[in-house]
């Protein structure tokens, strides 16, 4: 006599075992990807600590917290404040036009540049220095003549500390050379070579120095006469009365 087989009991709660198994993956991934971002975090904060301290020693930025803030939100935000240069006051002004004036009294009895080649005269934006071609540059040439070096040396230590502008310009001759293609080039190359001369043998800092060349585009004379031209070829140091005009 053969046996009755019983249905099989069929399990309607198999998907709990396939759900826990998915949830369990999921938590994995989700502690994979949470240890990931810490791990990036501290790589960002190692970097960032080191490039402070790369920067330290050249005095490039003045640091506000020895670990920089990587967390969004105002809070955490630290800003660096530029340090503004300091501003001439009108003694140092008067005591650098006075030094001036008797370096170019000297000169006048040494002999040693051409008559009005070095000038003096204030604008709104501050004392003007003015270096003409004639007594310290060769036409297209953006070399210091010799006999011109210990004049700018002695005008660089003249100068009080705070911020300058050195400006280059030319007349309205076209020059195109192996070393200057336009008046641009001229004017940019004669305008650093004399901001160097006062940083390397002056108080004046790098940092409060603004250069730039004008080429022929800002005149104080008529380019249709020689005398105009020549008045023309000239590299201005300006003391600035206000550290905005540096920018």
């Amino acid at each position: 006599m053969s046996r009755k087989k019983h249905p099989e009991h069929v399990n309607h709660e198999r998907w709990l075992v396939s759900y826990a198994d998915f949830i369990t993956l999921l938590f994995a991934f989700f502690v994979v990807l949470f240890a990931s971002g810490q791990s990036d975090k501290k790589k960002q904060t190692q970097l960032a600590a080191a490039m402070q301290a790369a920067f330290s020693p050249v005095s490039m930025f003045e640091p506000h917290s020895k670990k920089p803030a990587l967390t969004q939100g105002a809070a955490a935000a630290e800003t660096i404040e530029p340090v503004a240069p300091p501003v001439p006051s009108p003694h140092s002004m008067d005591r650098t036009a006075a030094g001036v004036r008797k370096i170019l009294e000297e000169q006048k009895k040494s002999a040693g540049l051409p008559p009005g080649s070095l000038t003096m005269h204030t604008t709104s934006e501050g004392l003007v220095i003015s270096l003409q071609e004639a007594g310290f540059f060769t036409s297209g040439s953006a070399e210091v003549q010799q006999q011109s070096r210990q004049v700018l040396m002695k005008i660089a230590a003249a100068l009080p500390a705070g911020p300058m502008r050195i400006e280059g310009h030319t007349d309205t001759v076209p020059i195109h050379t192996e070393q200057f293609a336009t008046n641009w080039e001229l004017s940019s190359e004669r305008a650093i070579v004399i901001a160097r001369y006062l940083f390397e043998n002056g108080p004046v800092s790098p940092a409060d120095l603004a250069v730039t060349g004008y080429a022929e585009f800002h005149p104080i004379a008529s380019n249709a006469t020689p005398e105009g031209r020549a008045r023309n070829r000239r590299v201005d140091i300006i003391l600035l009365s206000h550290p905005a005009a540096l920018r």
